[in-house]
Order: structure tokens, then sequence, then C-alpha cells
């Protein structure tokens, strides 16, 4: 069963901003993708319930190791057979993978989104793109083979981190207190947990103003910046706009927000880049202005950042 590339035809975009702005996310100014050194990431467990209000977390950590992602019901018989097996197998990859499963019945918007006609289905998350696998439960041989390629895939979009459940993690290396955050940035996290955005984006800029070399709030600030950009709004909207008018700058800018938020750098940068020349001088700066921010986000490291600040030097010089 040889799995395709990571540009499947199911689209999470739908639940980023209920599942960013909702749930507790990661701690903004962290940079996406890569472990961290010393070990794997924290994570609860290896198995961890998704929900329509949690998956925007699911989102963040599939920068750091692949998820799989099981739609199962209690009613289904299949479900009552693949699920223990994902849970075993998921286990002994020693978190190289993460498994999540979700009550389709009680996530309605993770169904519709991974197109969960019958269940079980599953599918993969890998830096934030989704990925159709399989439905139905099928022998253990061959999901084991289906999660090897899920690891091949992953290793060639540069997601090779490991997680450690933190209740299984040594004594030893529970002991070092993590260091406490900043005041401002301590309560910009607040704000983002009680979905105050705006008074995140106040915090922030004011770490920033006092400490203008402040890396970790740059990055916070335009990661909060988007989520509050595409508060309220639709996909169907954003990209309806889009489509029916292509030379508004700022139909183009919140379809890039989109696609930036369903993990989809390269497209947003395709989209603002092919854009640029053919803008006047405060629409070019608005748009180099929102390119920072994205590179910001997807981590100075990043390859795909790396090529895209390459392009907009030489569109500017």
């Amino acid at each position: 069963m040889p799995l395709g590339n990571l540009r499947g035809a199911i689209d999470l975009s739908p639940l980023v901003a209920r599942g960013r702005a909702d749930a507790a996310p990661p701690r903004p100014g962290a940079p996406a993708g890569g472990a961290p050194a010393g070990g794997g990431m924290p994570v609860p467990s290896l198995v961890l319930e998704g929900t329509d209000a949690n998956f925007g977390q699911v989102l963040e950590l599939s920068r750091e190791v692949p998820i799989i992602v099981d739609l199962w019901a209690d009613w289904a018989e299949p479900s009552k057979e693949l699920s223990p097996l994902l849970e075993r197998l998921v286990t002994e990859y020693a978190g190289r993978l993460l498994l999540v499963t979700v009550a389709v019945e009680a996530n309605p918007q993770l169904a519709q989104a991974f197109q969960a006609q019958s269940v079980p289905t599953v599918a993969a998350v890998i830096a934030g793109r989704p990925l159709a696998l399989f439905v139905g439960a099928l022998p253990e041989d061959q999901v084991r083979d289906v999660l090897d390629q899920v690891l091949a895939l992953a290793a060639q979009n540069g997601v090779t981190g490991t997680v450690a459940p933190e209740s299984g993690a040594p004594e030893a290396a529970a002991e070092p207190a993590e260091e406490p955050l900043p005041p401002h940035h301590a309560e910009a996290y607040a704000a983002i947990e009680r979905g105050d955005l705006q008074a995140a984006i106040a915090e922030y800029r004011t770490a920033i103003a006092q400490d203008p070399r402040d890396t970790l709030a740059v990055a916070g600030l335009a990661q909060v910046s988007l989520l509050a950009r595409l508060h309220g709004k639709t996909l169907d909207a954003v990209r309806s706009a889009a489509a029916a008018q292509p030379q508004d700058l700022d139909a183009q800018l919140d379809v890039a927000d989109l696609d930036l938020s369903g993990g989809h750098l390269e497209d947003a940068f395709d989209r603002l880049l092919a854009l640029f020349p053919r803008l006047d001088a405060p629409g070019k700066d608005r748009v180099r202005a929102r390119l920072l921010e994205y590179f910001e986000i997807g981590g100075t490291e990043d390859p795909r950042v790396i090529a895209a600040r390459r392009r907009l030097t030489n569109l500017l010089y």
C-alpha cells in the first residue's frame, strides 16, 4: 500500500481557528519543527484523545513527530479490533509516532474534515498536512507497513523528532524546574488560554518595545496575530473571496493566512511572492510585512522559509 505525497484532498483548515483559540496551545514563540535538545518533546502519553476543540494542538505536534489519527466508534466492530492494535504498534515505535484517537460521533467536524464515511478511518498528519491512509481493519503486518511508510514520508519532509511520555520519563530528567516565562510572555500565554487574543498581542508588543531583540516575543506576536486575523472567518468564505477577486490584496492575504494555518507554508509563500511584483509600493510593504511574520511562524531554520526568504530578497533587490 504505497503512500502518496502530502498534498491530499483532506483540508483541516476549518478546524484551525477553533482548535487554536479554544484549546490550550503550545507556548507561542517556539519554532515549528525539530525536537528539543536533550531528548524527545514531553507529551502526556503516546496515545492522545483528539477533539474538535483541541486539534490545533495536534497540528502543532505533527511538526515534531508524525501523527496517526484513528477515527473510531464504539458501535463499529472493526474499530474494536483495529484501535488496540494501533495503540500497541505505535507504542512499539517508542516516541517516533503519536496516535490520536477521535470518537467520530462526538467530533463531527473532525469526522467531516477526514471524510470518515465509515469507521474506522485512519489518517496521518505530518508537518500540519493530512494524509489519508486506509479504511477498515487491516492485518498487523499491513498496518506496520503503513506506519513504516508514514515514517519514511515524514523524514522526506523533515519531520524526524521524537516525543516522550511524561509519566515514563526518568525521575532524574524530571527534576530540573522549567524556567519561568518572562512576565509579558506569561501574561500573553495566559491571555491565549482564556481566548483573549488582543490582550496577548498587546503583551507581546510591550515585550518587544522593551527589548526589540526578544525573538520569542516576535515569533509569539506573529503566531497570535495570525490567529486573530482568522478568528470568525470560514474556509469557504475566504477561498471564495480570493477566487472571485484575484487582484484584491486583502482577499489574497486572507487566503494565504488560511494556507499557513493549515500547515501549507509553501502555498502561502508562493501565493504572496507571485503577487508581489504586480503590487504598488504600499501593497509590497504589506506583503513584505506579512511574509516576515510567516518566516517567524515557520522558523528561521525551516528550508521552506529559507527558500522563500531568498525569493523575497531577489524580488526586492
